[in-house]
C-alpha cells in the first residue's frame, strides 16, 4: 500500500531535478554559446554533481532537445482534438500553432534557445531528427482522421511535411526578429513579428494543397480527390 506514493514522490523529485538542470542549462547555453559552456558549469549552476547530470541527460544536446521535444507531442495531441469534419489546413494550422504558442509563451528564453538550435549544427541535426519523428506521427494522425492508409498513400506524409515546413519557417522568422528582442531593451524601431499572424500567413500559402486530399488510385484506376 505504501509503494505507490513512494514511487510518485520519487518521480516528482526526478522531475524537479530535471527541470532545474534544464533551466540552468538553457540559461547558460543561450548566454554563453553551446560550445563554450561545459557540463560542469551546468551542473554547478543547478546545484548538482556532474554525475547527477549524466543520470538525466546523455549530453548537452539532450538538454536542449528535451526542451523542444514536447512540441511534437503537443502538435499531435492538438490535431487529434480537432473536429472530425474540419479542413486539413485548419486542423494542421491549429496543431502547429499549439507548439508555436508554447515557444512564444516563454518569450525571450525560448527565442534564445531556438536561435541556439538553428545556429548550432549539432543541435539542428538533433532537432531535424525529432521533426522526422513528428512527421510520422502527424501523418499517422492525419491518415486516421481522413480514412487513408498512411503506409500506402502519399497525402498524409506530404501534408505533414508541409505543416512542419511552416512550423520551421515560423520559428526561423520569430527567433530572428530583432525588433522583438530589441524592444525588451529599448531598441528596435519596427513592429515585432506576431507569431500567430505569421503562422496564419504560412498556412494561407499551403492551404490549397493541404485541402486537396488525393487518395491513392485503386489498381488500374486514377487518383481520386476527396
Amino acid at each position: 500500500m505504501t509503494s505507490r506514493p513512494a514511487a510518485t514522490l520519487a518521480q516528482r523529485k526526478r522531475q524537479l531535478v530535471a527541470d532545474e538542470l534544464t533551466r540552468a542549462a538553457l540559461e547558460l547555453l543561450a548566454g554563453g554559446g553551446f560550445d563554450a559552456v561545459t557540463v560542469d558549469e551546468i551542473a554547478t549552476a543547478a546545484g548538482v554533481s556532474k554525475r547527477t547530470f549524466f543520470r538525466y541527460f546523455a549530453s548537452k544536446e539532450d538538454v536542449v532537445v528535451r526542451f523542444l521535444g514536447a512540441l511534437g507531442a503537443a502538435m499531435r495531441e492538438e490535431l487529434a482534438r480537432r473536429p472530425a469534419g474540419e479542413a486539413p489546413s485548419v486542423a494542421l494550422r491549429h496543431a502547429v500553432w499549439r507548439s508555436v504558442e508554447d515557444c512564444a509563451g516563454h518569450e525571450e528564453r525560448a527565442r534564445q534557445v531556438v536561435r541556439l538550435v538553428l545556429s548550432t549544427p549539432a543541435l539542428l541535426a538533433r532537432f531535424l531528427e525529432r521533426q522526422a519523428q513528428w512527421r510520422d506521427d502527424l501523418a499517422e494522425e492525419l491518415a486516421a482522421r481522413l480514412g487513408l492508409d498512411a503506409g500506402r498513400e502519399l497525402y498524409p506524409r506530404l501534408a505533414a511535411d508541409m505543416a512542419l515546413a511552416a512550423f520551421h519557417t515560423v520559428l526561423q522568422r520569430w527567433s530572428a526578429d530583432d525588433d522583438a528582442a530589441g524592444g525588451a531593451s529599448g531598441g528596435g524601431g519596427g513592429a515585432a513579428v506576431d507569431p500567430a499572424a505569421l503562422t496564419g500567413s504560412c498556412f494561407a500559402v499551403i492551404a490549397p494543397a493541404l485541402d486537396a486530399v488525393v487518395r491513392a488510385p485503386a489498381p488500374g484506376g486514377a487518383p481520386a480527390t476527396a
